[in-house]
């Protein structure tokens, strides 16, 4: 399902290039639960946002399904995302303006679906925000806006799913509703889930668990969950 060879990324800072990610190669077989996990610096968001498509590498290539992310155009790369890929922000970037359901019926409207709003409010209760369907973001608690975003993720039944620090803003029981969510969509729907943690309760939950340290590879190595 996901492919990444040889992947480099390298930026400008203070005059000189700073490797964030080293020739790094991982495979992810479809519905399979991975955690990524390392100290800050080690290139996790910065892996998760290429596999997203959000940024190009400077070198090497990221496969999705056969598809190489990197020779695609910025329409092609778009119609991928809608289409493959649901993103989870730790910061939720739900749109102010929108209620929680018009936010989460987004992706359906920008994917052309005739039910986007019947569905958007499908999609809140099953995450439990059912009589929270037209408050704006700014009404809803944090645990209510990263579900909002879990819902909004999730709406196309996106295969590959991608979340950054999805608990990282939450207290430890919100987290863990968070958490539940996540591992019901992996479960229920076969979703692959590659999600970015310090959250060692999250991270256990996963099949398979790679530590990042400077750009490499760490360890790759099966979880002990049970």
């Amino acid at each position: 399902m996901i492919a990444v060879r040889n992947l480099t990324m390298r930026l400008r800072g203070g005059g000189r290039a700073v490797t964030i990610l080293d020739n790094l190669s991982l495979d992810i077989p479809a519905k399979q639960m991975v955690a990524i996990v390392g100290p800050s610096g080690s290139g996790k968001s910065t892996l998760l946002g290429l596999i997203a498509g959000l940024d190009k590498p400077t070198s090497g290539s990221i496969m999705l399904d056969g598809v190489d992310l990197t020779g695609l155009s910025e329409r092609a790369l778009a119609r991928v995302r809608r289409q493959t890929i649901g993103y989870i922000f730790q910061s939720f970037h739900l749109i102010p303006t929108l209620t929680a359901a018009e936010n989460v019926a987004v992706p359906l409207e920008l994917n052309g679906d005739p039910t986007a709003e019947e569905r958007a409010h499908e999609l809140l209760a099953a995450v439990g925000l059912r009589d929270r369907c037209h408050h704006y973001p700014v009404q809803l608690s944090g645990g209510e806006q990263q579900r909002v975003a879990v819902a909004r993720a999730f709406a196309c039944r996106p295969p590959i799913l991608l979340a950054d620090e999805p608990t990282g803003n939450l207290d430890s029981a919100t987290g863990r509703q968070v958490i539940d969510l996540l591992l019901g969509l992996n479960r229920d729907y076969g979703s692959t889930l590659l999600l970015v943690t310090h959250d060692r309760a999250l991270a256990a939950h996963a099949e398979r668990i790679v530590s990042l340290r400077d750009g490499h590879i760490e360890s790759d190595r099966p979880s002990t969950r049970t």
